[in-house]
């Protein structure tokens, strides 16, 4: 029985037979494996992400005083406002759902890294306003999606393709 060598073979000797097996499956599999579980956390944070704040833009639009201060009177400013954040994070959430569907590793890590950057600067915002609770929890999103976009992006190489012709 032989294992090892240089080019990643292993032999052994069945019955006087020989059988040479490559060692890169075993690895090829942990790898896809890796793979695997990383587009589905990333997916599912993702997902999670961009489906509340849709929500919450759709919500400013539909209910408005569950979203601002006491104090604030909706009026058709902040109409228009909300409908033009609805004008953003719903084609980013129908985009990320369609590159999770299609299980899109590249789609994904952009996408991903844009609703990350969307909640970051939904931070910046409750910083802004001095809510802490506006500001913690886009920033706790941000955090997650970025790690799981950065796991995501470790387990898959993206290589261009390749011109035919």
């Amino acid at each position: 029985m032989f294992f090892g060598g240089a080019d990643g073979l292993r032999s052994e000797h069945h019955n006087g037979r020989e059988e040479v097996h490559d060692n890169n499956e075993c690895t090829q599999r942990e790898e896809s494996m890796t793979t695997l579980k990383a587009i589905r956390l990333a997916s599912l944070v993702t997902a999670i992400n961009v489906l509340v704040a849709t929500g919450f833009s759709i919500a400013a639009i539909i209910r408005p005083q569950y979203l601002v201060p006491v104090e604030s009177v909706p009026t058709e400013a902040s109409l228009l406002l909300a409908m033009y954040a609805a004008a953003r994070t719903i084609p980013l959430a129908l985009f990320a759902l369609g590159a999770i569907y299609k299980q899109a590793p590249p789609a994904l890590l952009i996408l991903g890294a844009l609703a990350g950057a969307m909640q970051l600067l939904d931070a910046g915002i409750g910083l802004f306003e001095h809510d802490l609770g506006k500001c913690a929890g886009p920033l706790l999103i941000a955090v997650l999606q970025f790690f799981v976009v950065y796991l995501l992006h470790r387990s898959v190489r993206i290589t261009p393709q390749t011109k035919r012709g």
